[in-house]
């Protein structure tokens, strides 16, 4: 099943159309997160690299319309849910083994079909001129008791959210994930466009909690380093559901022609010059094993993870679509 998100008209690509020299990528990240590093790329290998920036729900569905007649060669996610939809789909190659070996397992198909490139883990960001991190919920079902009526915010149409929520559904099931989201309307959670905005809007005092990617606090900081904000990672005691941690990652399309170069670029990005600068530009968990983190980040292997396997969440994004929708919260 095509989950909801991606069935959009397949526009907003910028880039340029099929040529017969160059690496086509799609990239469902900012260009201003990966742009740079693309050009490094170039700069170093040789390679013409043409790029179609695009939303990842706009990308994939443009890529499952193109089937094997599409351009791209190589299709950068901003997460796995995306990439899952391709590799079930047979619509990515089978990576090579070394190259598998880069990440650790949970964080890669588990057919081999695409590998993440950097870690972002699900938090609750809060205000700290009103709490001390002792005071913010151990888990993300406790922002929906009584006490933190109208303090908490969250974005429900960002991908970031829908991911989260898709991953609740897979590991507690549909009924408590249900009873989660009408727990935050029933709450007067507020409601946001982005996760930016959420947390300017905790730093600004709106509000005292925020459901969020972790590294958002940092580009947060790089703005106002006085910025009264942090991050808690939740469910981390014994018997607790655990912190959700997505992936940005990337896949070589079945059937490309430039095979060869696109096992370059990918092998490129996993490479520990890439993986510093999205750890440095973007504090995301770097991917490849052995490299740490930022310093203020708790290491991947400390924290209590949400244990499903990245590529189920697929099968449960529509759902999760429909589940915000239907408890009025989007």
């Amino acid at each position: 099943m095509i989950p909801v998100i991606v069935l959009t008209a397949s526009i907003g690509l910028v880039g340029c159309s099929k040529s017969s020299e160059g690496l086509v990528v799609y990239s469902g990240r900012n260009k201003n997160l990966i742009g740079p590093l693309l050009d490094r790329f170039e700069d170093d290998t040789g390679i013409d690299v043409r790029v179609k920036y695009a939303d990842t729900g706009e990308s994939l569905a443009t890529l499952l319309e193109e089937g094997d007649r599409t351009d791209a060669d190589v299709f950068i996610s901003q997460d796995a849910g995306a990439l899952g939809v391709l590799s079930e789909r047979r619509l990515l190659a089978e990576l090579p083994t070394d190259v598998l070996a880069l990440v650790e397992e949970r964080f890669r198909d588990g057919e081999g079909r695409w590998v993440g490139l950097t870690g972002r883990a699900r938090v609750i960001a809060y205000n700290t001129d009103v709490l001390d991190e002792s005071q913010v919920p151990d888990t993300v079902f406790e922002v929906v008791e009584p006490r933190w009526q109208g303090k908490v915010g969250f974005p429900p149409t960002n991908a970031s959210f829908i991911a989260f929520v898709a991953a609740l559904r897979e590991q507690v099931g549909e009924e408590r994930t249900r009873a989660f989201l009408e727990g935050l309307a029933a709450n007067g959670a507020k409601r946001y466009d982005n996760n930016i905005l959420t947390l300017n809007a905790i730093a600004n005092g709106e509000i005292e909690l925020g459901l969020v990617n972790h590294y958002y606090l940092y580009a947060e900081l790089k703005e106002r380093v006085d910025a009264p904000v942090a991050n808690h990672y939740p469910g981390q005691e014994p018997g607790q559901e655990g912190t959700f941690v997505n992936v940005s990652g990337v896949g070589i399309i079945e059937g490309t022609d430039r095979g060869e170069d696109a096992d370059r670029f990918v092998r490129y990005l996993l490479d520990r010059g890439a993986q510093e600068f999205f750890r440095d530009e973007t504090a995301e968990y770097p991917m490849r094993k052995g490299i740490a983190p930022i310093e203020a980040l708790p290491p991947l292997d400390s924290l209590r993870t949400v244990d499903i396997q990245l590529s189920a969440i697929r099968d449960d994004i529509e759902a999760a679509v429909e589940l915000i929708k239907a408890t009025g919260l989007s």
